[in-house]
Parts: structure tokens; sequence; C-alpha cells
């Protein structure tokens, strides 16, 4: 059977940020969850396909292969979320989907199965990148700078003075983490605000962070850009993001990139499109011109006589790099035919020659012909 498109069953766009994804998804997963639908086959089918969307869409890699493969990415036991279907009997109930759309505001990504808490994640960082179509087209090196947070050096990452994280479990969660409050017919489930969903509370906190186990830093560094990214495109890098202190693990790092627009060539997905200027005498006459790629060589484009302003010639596999591929788009020239704008006296004289003659022989000018014969019927008509 085919599947729905996942963008559609989530009712979002495919420009969607990530929060808007992670919205839809609550709104959804709340409406159909089995808890709220006992014995609703529909629903809980329903349930099925908007857990399998968001689980590709939340991820970027998993998104970016969606996007330009659809379904098909996840085929042949490629591994996508609705190869197994979605087994009810680990998803819980509604405290455990609380726990997956909630989870990472309050700092960690960890499931159930350890202790009652969650593994400790720092937080996702981002970083704003831009670079120039060149770069977008070989692929660069880029050297970052990013505001994150880092282990503690004085206490080593623990938030205890000594360097031995000492502490005491935290009475207002009972250890857990986490506390539960009722709002209205939901059960709401949070982070503790006591010990930060640690489910501990440090006894003697360490004088440089305060407790915290980690402290604020500037880190550089550097991120290699894969030839063939598009305007838009984010990179993660894993574990790069901000430290969670001693036992945790760190968050990620999101790297957005900006292609700066090029003065001569306009991207358009694989291929390329660059806009050459020809003279009317070049246009009429025809002949050979020469024209830049965007890998630094160059081409020889043949200009048929007559050619007319617009008109694409296309140049194979002269276009853009495609991402984690060695293959390359074609390129585009589309001509523009120019009117000259201050002639000389002698060029005046041989437009006036041409015009009589083109006059006398209208043949020449198919379109033009066409266009005041009709022009004549018009008023004819009208007389």
């Amino acid at each position: 059977m085919a599947k729905n498109d996942y963008y559609a069953t989530l009712s979002c766009a495919r420009d969607a940020s990530a929060d808007d994804l992670k919205k839809a998804y609550r709104k959804l997963a709340m409406q159909f969850h089995p808890d709220r639908n006992p014995g609703d086959k529909q629903a809980e089918a329903r349930f099925k396909e908007v857990n399998e969307a968001y689980e590709v869409l939340k991820d970027d890699q998993k998104r970016a292969a969606y996007d330009r493969f659809g379904h098909a990415a996840f085929e042949g036991g490629g591994g996508g979320p609705g190869a197994g279907g979605f087994d009810f009997s680990q998803a819980g109930g509604l405290g455990d989907i609380f726990d997956q759309m909630f989870g990472d505001f309050m700092g960690r990504r960890g499931g159930p199965g350890q202790g009652g808490r969650a593994a400790r994640v720092g937080g996702d960082i981002r970083a704003n990148i831009e670079i120039d179509l060149g770069e977008a087209f070989f692929g660069s090196k880029v050297q970052i700078k990013a505001q994150t947070r880092v282990n503690c050096e004085a206490c080593e990452g623990t938030g205890s003075e000594g360097k031995e994280r000492q502490s005491d479990t935290c009475t207002t969660c009972g250890g857990m983490g986490k506390v539960r409050a009722q709002q209205g017919f939901f059960l709401v489930e949070r982070s503790c605000p006591t010990c930060g969903g640690t489910g501990r509370v440090i006894r003697n906190p360490c004088r440089v962070c305060h407790g915290a186990a980690t402290v604020a830093r500037e880190r550089s560094l550097q991120v290699q850009i894969p030839a063939g990214v598009e305007d838009g495109t984010r990179i993660r890098l894993s574990g790069e993001g901000e430290a969670a202190g001693a036992g945790g693990s760190n968050g990620d790092l999101y790297v957005h990139i900006t292609v700066r627009p090029h003065a001569i060539f306009q991207r358009e997905g694989a291929n390329i499109l660059c806009r050459v200027p020809l003279r009317i005498s070049q246009a009429a006459l025809g002949g050979e011109i020469e024209v830049p790629v965007i890998d630094g060589s160059r081409a020889k484009v043949k200009i048929p006589a007559g050619t007319q302003s617009g008109e694409q010639f296309r140049l194979r596999a002269k276009g853009f790099s495609v991402l984690r591929s060695a293959a390359r788009g074609d390129m585009y020239i589309q001509v523009a035919v120019e009117t000259p704008q201050s002639l000389t006296r002698r060029q005046r004289e041989l437009m006036e020659e041409f015009e009589e003659e083109a006059t006398k022989h209208s043949k020449g000018s198919p379109e033009a012909e066409g266009f005041f014969a009709r022009v004549k019927e018009f008023f004819d008509g009208k007389s």
C-alpha cells in the first residue's frame, strides 16, 4: 500500500521548522494516543503513521534523505522507522509520550531503563556560516566560533568541591528527576525544578560553576562543508554541543549554511543558469562565444544565425555538483540580445541601410511580419 507523505501526515509544509514539526506531532500524538482512544483501531493506525512520520522528520539526516528520495530512502531494509511498525507495548501510557515530546526541553533525550531517570545530555547549539557558490561547489573547510558550555575544570564536571560528586537524593522528586502535575484532563510530566532532572542535589557546590558542572566558553571548530550543499543546508556535528557534566554526554552542534549569490551564475538545484548578452550582429549572423564554467574552466557555445533573445543552450554535465555523488547537473546558457544605445555615425548609417533592406524584404523577420499582418486584419475588420 502506498504510504502517505510524511509532511501531509503531520499537516506541515515541507519547509516547516523543527519546532513546527514538534508542535504538530504533540497535537496529533495526544489526539490519537491509544490511551485516549481505547479500542479505536482507526485512531491506533493514525497514531502509528504520526509516530513513523515524526521519527523520520525530527532527525536531520533522515529528513534530508526523505526530502531527496521520499519513502524509497528507507526501503529495502534501510532502517526506516516504519520497517517494523510501532510497538504499543513499548509506548507506555501518556506519561511516556510526554517524555518523548518534552524530553529535550529538559536537557535530556534518554529513554526508559536508566534507573528511573533519563541520561543527562547537554544542550544543542547552532552556528551560522556564509559561503560563496564556489565553496558550495567544491566543498571546503570553514573555521567557526561557537558560544557553548564545557565541563568545569575546577570540579572536573562534577559540580562539587573536591572533584568528587557529593550529592543527596532530591527530596522533591524522590530521586526520579521528574515531577508530575495534574492539569485538567492531562497528567503533565516535567523536569524537577529542584535538581534539574538529575535526581540528586549537590551537597557542596563548586565555587567556580556553582554546582552547574559546566561553564560558558567560546570554542573554535573546523567544519567540513561537503561539495554540493545548498542554501539552507543544516550540518549536524554529533557531540559538539554543550557539555552535561561528568557522566553525561554532549549535545550536538547544528551548522546552518547560507550560500551567497554569485555575480555570474544562478543555481537551480543541480543545474546552473548563466545569462550572456549578445550583440544584434552576433545574434543575426551567428558565431561562437566562450563562457565561464563554475569549476573554473571555459566552454565554447555555438550560436546559430537568427538566435532570438531568451533562447537557451544546454551544456551537459557542466552544472553544479550533487551532494554525496560524483554526478553533476547541466549548465544552461540563456542569451539576451542587446540593443546598442550609443551609435557612431558609421554604425547609424549601416543600421539605416539595414532597416531599409529589412523593410523591402520582411521575410527575415517572421514574428514581426506575422504581428503586423494581424494588426492589418484587426483594423480592416473595424472599417
